[in-house]
């Protein structure tokens, strides 16, 4: 199995139809040209008069813009670090010791903006150097300045969920935390299998993603540890997210 490009987020097989996080949406169709005339002043009335009405939504409902809580604040990322290279700052202590050979260059970046930080790493690993066989492992780490992570964190546990992940929480891990496990089916030889655990974590504004995918083939190879994965995946993100400053 030939390395896949280092910019894929999430799982990735040589068979799979569309991007493992959905096909790209479609250009929306181009409005119809507005009527001249009564009508058209009649328009911008009515939007001036929806204006009015969404302008006084937003100063009595808190939280109806920018995912605000009932306080009108946004949650904090005060204590929280970016680093340039999240690669070099993950240790992987565990996932190091069942996967201790590098399969090619890790892949890294840094994004900073008043309203989103973003780090993310990608890098592929195996047992052995000799190894044909490599795993997947994706880490991402965001800081919403702006905007309360919250809603966005349920529509992606959900979003797992319409994909057939076993999703499981993780009681005292961030605020929020939960794993989901995705056994994959190859579509032109089901003996394969392509694996995924993801562990998702949020903690006051902080987000974090981290990812394992690996494959095996009926009766020719093992099936990797499930529960070894789990644990490596709980470890390793919890020394990250402790040396980005989060309490976990």
């Amino acid at each position: 199995m030939s390395t896949p490009p280092p910019y894929l987020a999430g799982p990735w097989h040589p068979d799979a139809a569309a991007p493992a996080y959905g096909p790209v949406p479609s250009p929306a169709p181009a409005p119809p040209p507005p009527r001249r005339g009564r009508k058209v002043l009649w328009g911008i009335g009515g939007v001036l008069v929806a204006s009015a009405v969404w302008a006084g939504a937003v100063l009595t409902v808190p939280g109806l813009v920018g995912g605000r809580d009932a306080t009108g604040s946004v949650p904090g990322t005060a204590g929280f670090r970016v680093v340039d290279d999240l690669c070099a700052t993950a240790r992987l202590t565990s996932f190091g010791r069942i996967y201790p050979a590098q399969s090619g260059t890790p892949y890294h970046y840094t994004t900073r903006h008043r309203a989103l930080d973003d780090m993310y790493c990608s890098q592929y690993r195996k047992r052995a150097g000799g190894d044909s066989e490599y795993v997947s492992l994706y880490l991402q780490t965001q800081l919403h300045k702006a905007v309360d992570p919250r809603p966005e964190f349920e529509a992606q546990r959900d979003g797992l969920r319409q994909r057939g992940y076993q999703i499981t929480a993780v009681p005292g891990l961030g605020d929020d935390a939960y794993l989901g496990y995705l056994d994959d089916l190859s579509r032109s030889d089901p003996t394969w299998h392509y694996l995924t655990q993801v562990l998702y974590v949020r903690q006051r504004g902080l987000t974090f993603y981290a990812s394992w995918s690996g494959s095996y083939q009926d009766g020719k190879t093992a099936a990797p540890d499930r529960e070894e994965i789990r644990l490596a995946l709980l470890a390793d993100a919890r020394e990250l997210l402790r040396s980005l400053g989060a309490q976990v």
